[in-house]
């Protein structure tokens, strides 16, 4: 059972990007430090050209103070193509040491030109329900 959910979107190069993140309660185990959440992104192509999605990039912070630098190829092992006034919506997952976080990013999307440009990811929170209270 999802616990708690989080809204956030932002618009970059007429690539709209919204997040929605959940604590994952029965997945976390507290007493071993391990929260466990979950974040479903769906990306709109506002723009007229298709693009691809070729690599993202993450920061991910904790509440203890750590960071971490996650690159890579597309997501969820796929490098998707998304036409114009389409979208794609995939989930993923991270693990924090503790019951705050947030993560941040980009993508590095490809046009139907070859032109490269860069979609920003909204800073957003991972939080255990109630953490803030």
């Amino acid at each position: 059972m999802k616990t708690m959910t989080n809204k956030y979107s932002d618009v970059s190069n007429n690539i709209h990007v919204e997040v929605i993140s959940d604590y994952i309660t029965q997945q976390s185990l507290e007493a071993e430090q391990q929260f466990v959440f979950s974040y479903t992104i769906t990306i709109s192509n506002k723009s007229s050209d298709t693009v691809q999605l070729i690599n993202r990039h993450w920061l991910i912070s904790d509440s203890n103070g750590e960071t971490n630098t996650v690159s890579g190829e597309g997501v969820i092992g796929q490098q998707p193509y998304i036409k114009a006034n389409d979208s794609f919506t995939y989930t993923s997952g991270c693990i924090l040491k503790s019951p705050l976080g947030n993560m941040q990013g980009h993508y590095q999307m490809q046009c139907d030109n070859g032109e490269l440009i860069q979609v920003e990811i909204p800073l957003f929170r991972l939080a255990k329900p109630n953490i803030l209270n």
